[in-house]
């Protein structure tokens, strides 16, 4: 294989992972909604779901640091690509935002 057919495959791979955690996090969710919906339609205690919903939202937390790393990994491997001169591959999809700079957050609290 050459240069870039390695490299796509990488890029390939990565942008897998990207989305494989992005499913998996979306899933987890849907899982605590599921799990207050059904504990509400049977007429169950909040107290009584709270050991076990709150196991499923340390597996959202534990997939959000997950999904920090392979964004992390995603960039080191953007620099090492440029470091090694291997010049720009366009792979992936397109719906990735901008690199911009965020708007300052503004207090925006209200006495009611």
């Amino acid at each position: 294989m050459d240069n870039a057919a390695v490299v796509a495959s990488i890029a390939g791979e990565l942008n897998e992972t990207e989305r494989a955690v992005d499913a998996a996090l979306t899933h987890a969710t849907g899982m605590v909604q599921a799990m207050i919906a059904g504990r509400t339609a049977l007429g169950i205690s909040p107290v009584a779901a709270t050991d076990s919903q709150a196991k499923v939202m340390a597996a959202i937390a534990a997939l959000a640091t997950a999904r920090e790393a392979v964004v992390a990994c995603h960039e080191e491997m953007a620099k090492d690509h440029r470091r090694m001169g291997w010049g720009t591959y366009a792979l992936g999809t397109l719906d990735k935002p901008a690199e911009t700079s965020r708007p300052p957050v503004r207090n925006v609290l209200r006495a009611v």
